[in-house]
């Protein structure tokens, strides 16, 4: 089955580009020219990934990513051409999964895709693990890639989900900012350990019944952080 890509940008030169690299890897692409366009596409198709310019007429990209938030955990790779750090944590903070800075090298572009895409679709092994944990109240189909507290379900993010996974599969197991960046987000991903820090944060005030005092992911002090039922 061909990648179904969304590209969305309001330069039809860079759409053109990307779009044209992209169908000569095999990908199916489609575009979008604004904000407005872009949620609509969102909703009414099923993308493996998203590239999405975050200066957008209608609509900015991060507006727009935190909206697809509130419905699908599919990619969003946010394209800026703002190089501050802000900006990049911002797009994380709204529930991006990665940022590419503009003017970008195609093949950069194609290889955090793939390298997005290789961490999303999970291998055949991964079925012989538990699919469904529960601790305590939490939750976690893995099969389906579901959260739920008790009978609610918690609308997490790819990035989130699998954080939370793989805490929860190590329980007690110390991991650093470096390691979750490593592991979660590959060796290749160019952001800093403050997106750990954004993540962590964004999940505990999603599971936790109250974020500074967590129940079930907690803060080793100098060192990381680890999961405890």
């Amino acid at each position: 089955m061909a990648k179904k890509v969304l590209v969305v940008d309001d330069e039809k030169l860079i759409v053109k580009g990307i779009r044209f690299s992209l169908e000569q890897d095999g990908m199916e692409v489609e575009c979008a020219y604004d904000g407005e366009e872009a949620l609509n596409m969102a909703r009414e198709n099923e993308y493996d990934i998203i590239l999405l310019d975050i200066m957008l007429p209608k609509l900015n990209g991060l507006e727009v990513c935190q909206q697809i938030r509130e419905f699908s955990s599919v990619p969003i790779v946010m394209l800026t051409a703002k190089g501050e750090d802000m900006d990049k944590i911002l797009g994380l903070e709204y529930g991006a999964d990665d940022y590419i800075t503009k003017p970008f090298n195609i093949l950069e572009v194609k290889a955090r895709i793939k390298a997005i895409m290789r961490r999303t679709t999970k291998p055949a092994a991964a079925e012989e693990k538990a699919k469904v944990v529960q601790v305590g109240d939490l939750k976690l189909d893995c099969e389906s890639r579901r959260v739920f507290i008790g009978s609610r379900e918690i609308n997490l993010t790819a990035k989130e989900f699998d954080v939370l996974e793989l805490l929860v599969f190590n329980p007690n197991k110390v991991y650093s900012r470096e390691n979750l960046l490593n592991i979660v987000w590959g060796y290749e991903y160019p952001g800093d350990v403050r997106t750990v820090d954004v993540h962590i944060r964004r999940l505990r005030e999603k599971i936790e019944e109250n974020p500074s005092e967590p129940k079930y992911v907690h803060t080793k002090w100098g060192v990381g952080y680890y999961f405890q039922g």
